[in-house]
């Protein structure tokens, strides 16, 4: 099991701002913060970490559990509100398996970013 994840970004403050309204519908909020660092924290977990360091970008993919389908519809809004770009609109994806409804999108240093839900409807 994963204890946490830390993605590098170029502009602290702008990633900050992206997960913050991207992840909102998945639970997370603002957690800890240090000057080159900023967590968010889900059922009293910090398991997500934004750091500013080199290199950033482009290499990563991150997939965000959720509860329910509406919270992925509403991640992938909330992602391309604030600068994100699609990467795969919310739906099924029946190759993975049946019940695998996920969206995704590319966040501000182009990382790939996913929000899924397996379960059934």
């Amino acid at each position: 099991m994963i204890d946490h994840v830390a993605l590098n970004v170029s502009d602290l403050e702008s990633a900050r701002r992206f997960y913050e309204r991207a992840l909102a519908p998945l639970g997370y909020s603002v957690g800890p913060a240090f000057p080159d660092w900023v967590g968010f924290t889900r059922d009293g977990k910090t398991d997500f970490w934004l750091a500013r360091r080199d290199p950033v970008g482009g290499s990563v993919h991150v997939a965000f559990a959720a509860g329910r389908r509406a919270e992925i519809d509403k991640f992938y809004v909330a992602a391309l509100a604030v600068g994100g770009r699609d990467h795969g609109k919310p739906g099924l994806r029946p190759d993975y398996h049946a019940d695998y409804y996920g969206a995704f999108v590319f966040d501000l240093d182009g990382n790939n970013v996913e929000a899924v839900c397996h379960k059934s409807e």
